[in-house]
């Protein structure tokens, strides 16, 4: 895909993406897009901050491309190859190059997932060359005037192997997301499925308990997206046990002990009194404590 073949418009969200501030992220960003500086979206799965970007986008009226990053994505895949047709050989540009000739923010979602001699690449692009080098084709880049990079990781999930260096790092501004307050999450969860806000209270308190098991048998707690899919279950006429099961306990874990203590939080907030009573005797049989 040439420069001459791109049709920016196809990157413009048409429609406005429902997104609840938690404090001054909109504030900020706009600040650092006026400034064109680089950003970085750090926070756990699930809590907006795609979502975050796609609002941006649309507030900006900027084109939004997204590159989904994984442990087998090369420097290729962001800048491009030349691949071969029935006239020969031609130029593909990938997505990091098409942003940067178009004036789009490029967000490279979950990038520590990417090899880092692959996120190598785009430090020209964050400093003040903000330019992108394609050595296979001998061509330099100037980056449009209103392009920007973002990128986002999730930090529960850093390690030794698995992280940004610092010297990619300090190229980029960065804001914190977590989970929301229980009321704006309430609303979120209300206003995106479909069900009432008394029901979206009972999921969001189920996350709650959930959460709280980080690091104590869980890698990861409920994120407000699953809320969102038990929701719109329940929205369809699926019962809320079942919705929960399938949304946000089977997918969590596969540790038997823990589905159990996830489904006795369902079972508090959308069993009957009688069944709640059974399965915390249940419970107790197993472990031999008291109800």
């Amino acid at each position: 895909m040439s420069e001459t073949t791109v049709d920016p418009n196809q990157y413009i969200i048409k429609s406005e993406p429902y997104f609840e501030p938690v404090a001054n992220e909109i504030e900020l960003y706009e600040a650092a897009y006026n400034a064109r500086m680089p950003m970085m979206l750090k926070g756990p799965t699930g809590c907006g901050k795609s979502r975050f970007v796609e609002y941006m986008a649309y507030k900006l009226k900027r084109p939004l491309i997204t590159v989904a990053c994984n442990e087998d994505m090369t420097a290729s895949d962001l800048v491009g190859r030349f691949l071969l047709d029935f006239y020969g050989s031609m130029w593909q540009d990938g997505p990091l190059t098409t942003a940067a000739r178009i004036g789009a923010i490029c967000y490279l979602d979950e990038v520590v997932d990417a090899r880092q001699d692959s996120t190598v690449v785009i430090h020209p692009l964050t400093d003040h060359r903000r330019t992108l080098p394609l050595d296979k084709k001998g061509e330099l880049i100037e980056a449009h005037k209103d392009f920007q990079l973002v990128i986002s990781y999730n930090p529960g999930y850093q390690s030794l192997m698995k992280d940004l260096k610092q010297s990619t790092k300090q190229r980029f501004g960065g804001l914190d997301f977590d989970y929301p307050q229980e009321e704006i999450e309430v609303a979120i969860v209300s206003k995106e499925s479909g069900v009432d806000k008394e029901t979206a209270g009972k999921l969001v308190q189920i996350a709650h308990r959930a959460r709280n098991l980080k690091g104590h048998g869980l890698d990861e707690g409920i994120s407000t997206r699953l809320l969102v899919y038990a929701g719109q279950l329940i929205s369809k006429g699926i019962d809320a046990q079942a919705a929960c099961s399938i949304t946000m306990v089977t997918p969590l874990t596969d540790d038997p002990d823990m589905r159990d203590t996830l489904d006795a939080a369902v079972q508090t907030f959308f069993g009957s009194f009688f069944t709640v009573i059974v399965k915390t005797c249940a419970t107790c049989k197993k472990t031999g404590e008291a109800p």
